[in-house]
């Protein structure tokens, strides 16, 4: 019986990837791939090799420092807006107007080009320990992009917060539970599970707009990229190969989120 089963969901995989849309799909991307593989020029790749890994280390890890701090920025930013007094809400509410009104690329350029300009004017800046960072691009597009994440995850875990049903909040003060317990355990978790698709979207969007830190001269995946191709006077294969990379940290992305909220045991409503 078990075999007969096995084979019955090996054969409705089969015919799931058989269905025609799929075999077009299919046929098509292997056709792009040995298009690219036979009618275009890949021999600069070994010349360029150690710098494409290290823009692209540069890149995840800007990726993953600007989420994990803007997410912990938006977890109170969130909250001062769903449950916090008139002083906390409204610099939270002003805070996320701001940065989901303007344009990244102006907040990058405000703090590189304006605020990083500043500091030289400063001896005792210059002759302090941050001078060797703060002489640098990166802590600029770092704090540019950690803003950016948690004005617009703010806003959704404002949301999330309001979401939550008032009744288990309530029902968690009559067990005696303190206020920080009740938002340890039931708060924050069921915000979190409802704040996490749009989570997955945030980050994916904020992987789109890493590239944007190689306008300060922050060497990153889609820096090398433009090198390449104001060397060689190549424009389709670094493009399409940055394409490829975007698109695979994408998926990986989408799935260990997947994954994630899989996961969780109980659905909350």
């Amino acid at each position: 019986m078990t075999s007969e089963a096995t084979i019955t969901s090996v054969a409705a995989r089969t015919s799931l990837w058989l269905q025609p849309h799929r075999i077009v799909l299919i046929l098509t991307a292997l056709a792009l791939v040995l298009g690219a593989a036979f009618f275009m020029r890949w021999d600069w790749l070994p010349q360029y090799y150690e710098m494409a890994l290290f823009g692209l280390w540069r890149s995840l890890w800007i990726l993953a420092v600007t989420c994990i701090l803007g997410f912990l920025l938006a977890v109170p930013i969130g909250l001062a807006q769903a449950a916090g007094s008139f002083w906390f809400a409204a610099p939270a509410k002003v805070f996320c107007t701001i940065i989901r009104g303007t344009p990244l690329l102006l907040q990058l350029w405000l703090l590189y080009y304006g605020l990083g300009s500043l500091f030289p004017q400063y001896p005792w800046i210059r002759q302090s320990w941050m001078w060797p960072y703060l002489r640098q691009a990166w802590p600029y597009g770092v704090l540019a992009l950690t803003m950016s994440f948690a004005g617009y995850e703010g806003e959704v875990m404002r949301g999330a917060f309001a979401g939550v049903p008032k009744g288990q909040l309530e029902a968690a003060r009559a067990f005696g539970m303190s206020r920080w317990m009740t938002f340890r355990r039931i708060w924050l978790p069921q915000a979190i599970y409802r704040a996490l698709p749009t989570l997955t979207g945030e980050t994916v969007l904020q992987l789109k707009s890493t590239p944007l830190v190689a306008t300060i001269s922050v060497i990153d995946i889609f820096a090398v990229s433009s090198k390449v191709r104001q060397v060689t006077y190549l424009t389709y294969e670094p493009l399409l190969l940055l394409a490829l990379i975007y698109m695979a940290i994408t998926g990986i992305l989408v799935l260990a989120f997947s994954r994630i909220e899989a996961r969780i045991p109980n659905k909350v409503g």
